[in-house]
């Protein structure tokens, strides 16, 4: 419940986030990020605004060098004259539950440019690598002007494929020479991608990984389904209005991010990808993938605070405890627990 005193203070933040007030806007993404009050109210003032950013998935394979990539393409965003914001979503801090912050260091660079925002924000054990959170910290920032939101994901493996649930264009990194081209198909990463990228490009093998790439593609092109990403069942199946279509087998590029070759090609693919879904036939399954995204994430968050309130803690415990005592079956479990918000009216 939103309290008068959160709904102004979300209000005040909000306006201040539109003004391009810094400060404000970090500390509304901590509130995002926490998922408070103030962070709702907030989010039913800037929604509106929002719309006209690109959001790009950066994700693959851990050491592929996603957030060198990440920092080179901030460099040519920003030679065009563009504004940039970062989302990188770092593994939680056992201790804390707290961002590593691992991405802010490596983009120390551009902490002085007013075109560039970055957050390290916690995946906070979500099983995939965005956190449900990330998908509203980008709503946020979208509002705020920026023209362009990189979304890097910690690489964790096969469910990194919900970045493409959250994404306009989905940019899949992989490293030559280390299997990784085996171990995207075995994630589903490809069947997501709208780039592919052989990052370490000067290392031996990396144009026979690209060309190893371009050849799997073409023989196992198929429709995208971002449907498994978010709201899918337990086997993987879409959910309702998450299908999103892909037009075409994904570009295959090669770049070196540590001397920035070819960074310019890849931020031409992403724009010339975004081209592509400016027709409402392109645009508007994104739109509701991410919409679906938001939505299932915050109602699933909804529920289990629901069912850990004090009027429910206890008996909310009890069902948990039948599971592990394998008293209870985890599909009997879910039953009961939406029997008790039910009878909660």
């Amino acid at each position: 419940m939103v309290t008068a005193d959160a709904a102004a203070r979300g209000l005040e933040l909000a306006e201040g986030a539109l003004a391009g007030d810094r400060r404000a806007l970090a500390r509304l993404l901590t509130a995002v990020e926490n998922r408070t009050p103030v962070a709702e109210s907030a989010l039913g003032r800037l929604h509106p605004a929002a719309g006209r950013a690109h959001l790009v998935g950066i994700t693959g394979a851990p050491g592929a060098g996603k957030s060198t990539l990440v920092a080179a393409l901030i460099g040519e965003i920003r030679a065009t004259g563009r504004s940039v914001a970062v989302i990188a979503v770092d593994p939680s801090s056992p201790i804390t539950g707290g961002a590593l912050l691992g991405d802010r260091v490596r983009m120390q660079s551009y902490a002085s440019d007013d075109g560039v925002f970055i957050r390290s924000m916690a995946s906070r054990g979500h099983a995939g690598g965005l956190a449900a959170s990330s998908v509203a910290a980008a709503t946020v920032l979208d509002a705020a002007g920026f023209d362009l939101i990189l979304l890097e994901t910690v690489g964790t493996g096969q469910s990194e494929v919900e970045v493409a649930a959250a994404a306009d264009t989905t940019v899949v990194v992989q490293a030559p020479e280390m299997g990784d081209e085996v171990q995207a198909i075995k994630a589903g990463l490809l069947e997501v991608a709208d780039i592919v990228v052989v990052n370490k490009g000067d290392r031996p093998g990396a144009q026979r990984t690209a060309a190893e790439l371009r050849a799997m593609l073409t023989a196992v092109a198929s429709p995208r389904l971002s449907g498994a990403v978010v709201g899918s069942g337990a086997a993987g199946a879409p959910a309702p209005g998450l299908e999103r279509p892909h037009p075409k087998r994904p570009e295959v590029l090669v770049t070196t991010a540590m001397s920035g070759e070819g960074v310019p090609e890849l931020l031409v693919a992403i724009a010339r990808h975004r081209e592509g879904l400016g027709s409402a036939e392109g645009g508007i399954p994104v739109r509701r993938a991410r919409a679906a995204a938001l939505v299932w994430a915050l109602l699933g968050d909804r529920v289990r605070r629901r069912l850990e309130h004090p009027d429910l803690a206890a008996s909310t415990a009890a069902t948990l405890e039948a599971v592990v005592r394998h008293e209870l079956d985890p599909y009997a479990a879910a039953d009961r627990l939406l029997e008790m918000l039910q009878a909660e009216g």
